[in-house]
């Protein structure tokens, strides 16, 4: 596989063309940001981490019925997926009220919710990556209504799936976002990263009910440095993928 020219570059990633015109070559950068990029600073060792991680979490994610786009990690920073045209929305699942949810409506932060919530939001850093119904996503044409009942069929199979994980490690999936795409044979997929930059994930090991961040709400908040905590989270999966047999796709 050959890596071609740079098509993209995000806050996290730079996506480049390879000789395969259906997949992508992914390079993980230290970039850390929040609040829409107000927020940035340069981490060593974030991109490795996030790159090993979210590659963890495709293929355990893999053993459970749940494809993706990713095809294989290439080294420690960089990764093969599959080549998506990508909705243009931040699918949001919530299982407990923490961020701008518990914001919003007043609720004290920790409160568990009696069912998960998906939201959605139109992925726009001018905009603020303002809040959109589902009508609104089919009356702007950002996806069909079958295409909507598929995103939304699939990110809920994905919070049950993440759930199971987590739980196994001792960590409670508070809430994440994703990103779907559709493949050039019309295939709907979950795409990006799943990491602990996209969800919120609380160590559940101590027993002590205080609220423990292995999440990039380190950074956000200035609670402290990620890489332990980013460190622990890659540890804990990659054990949970060796338990279970899911090997590791180089």
């Amino acid at each position: 596989m050959q890596k071609l020219e740079k098509l993209y570059e995000g806050k996290a990633k730079k996506m480049y063309a390879t000789d395969d015109p259906d997949v992508l070559w992914v390079e993980y950068m230290n970039q850390a940001t929040a609040g829409n990029g107000a927020k940035k600073a340069q981490i060593a060792g974030k991109g490795n981490l996030n790159n090993h991680i979210t590659s963890v979490i495709f293929e355990l994610l893999k053993a459970r019925g749940i494809d993706s786009h990713f095809i294989k990690r290439l080294s420690d920073t960089e990764q093969l997926v599959r080549k998506m045209t990508m909705y243009p929305l931040e699918i949001i699942m919530r299982n407990t009220a923490a961020g701008s949810f518990a914001k919003r409506y007043g609720v004290k932060e920790g409160t568990p919710l009696k069912k998960p919530i998906l939201e959605f939001c139109l992925k726009s850093d001018e905009l603020g990556d303002p809040f959109i119904n589902d009508d609104g996503i089919v009356a702007l044409g950002l996806a069909s209504e079958d295409e909507l009942a598929e995103i939304s069929r699939q990110a809920r199979a994905v919070n049950e799936a993440l759930k199971d994980i987590f739980s196994k490690i001792d960590v409670r999936l508070v809430d994440f976002k994703i990103e779907e795409g559709k493949t050039s044979d019309g295939a709907i997929l979950l795409a990006d990263e799943i990491t602990p930059d996209t969800c919120r994930l609380w160590d559940l090991k101590d027993h002590s009910g205080k609220i423990e961040h292995l999440d990039k709400d380190l950074f956000r908040r200035d609670l402290g440095n990620i890489i332990p905590a980013y460190e622990e989270i890659y540890s804990r999966l990659k054990q949970l993928a060796d338990s279970e047999g899911v090997k590791d796709a180089e």
